[in-house]
C-alpha cells in the first residue's frame, strides 16, 4: 500500500513541509489540506527530496497550492525535488511556474 509521511517545521518567514513517500490519489488528501491552509498564511517550502512517486493528483496539488500562494501574496518553494518529482513537473509543461530551491537560505 502507498503511504506518505509529512513533517512540519517553522522558520522565520516560512513553514516547511517535509514529504516522504508517495503522493497519489490515495495519499494526497492530508498533503493537500495542509498545503492549501499554509499558503494562505505564510511562504511554504515543500521538501520533496524523499518523494518516491508522484501522480497527476500530486502535481495538481502543487499547481493549485502555488496559485493559492500567489493569490494570498506568499510564495511556494519546492526544495530539492526528487528526480521523479522534477520529471513529473516538467512533463506538465508548468515547470516555469515553480521556484525550485536547494537551501532554506534561498527563502530569506
Amino acid at each position: 500500500m502507498d503511504s506518505i509521511s509529512i513533517s512540519e517545521r517553522t522558520g522565520a518567514n516560512y513553514v516547511m513541509l517535509e514529504i516522504a513517500g508517495t503522493i497519489n490519489s490515495y495519499t494526497y488528501t492530508e498533503f493537500q489540506k495542509r498545503a492549501y491552509a499554509l499558503v494562505k498564511e505564510t511562504n511554504l517550502v515543500l521538501d520533496l527530496s524523499r518523494v518516491v512517486n508522484i501522480s497527476s493528483a500530486g502535481v495538481g496539488v502543487l499547481i493549485a497550492a502555488n496559485e493559492d500562494a500567489a493569490d494570498a501574496g506568499y510564495r511556494l518553494f519546492i526544495m530539492n525535488p526528487a528526480e521523479i518529482v522534477r520529471t513529473a513537473v516538467e512533463a506538465t509543461g508548468f515547470r516555469e511556474m515553480f521556484t525550485i530551491i536547494h537551501s532554506l537560505t534561498e527563502v530569506l
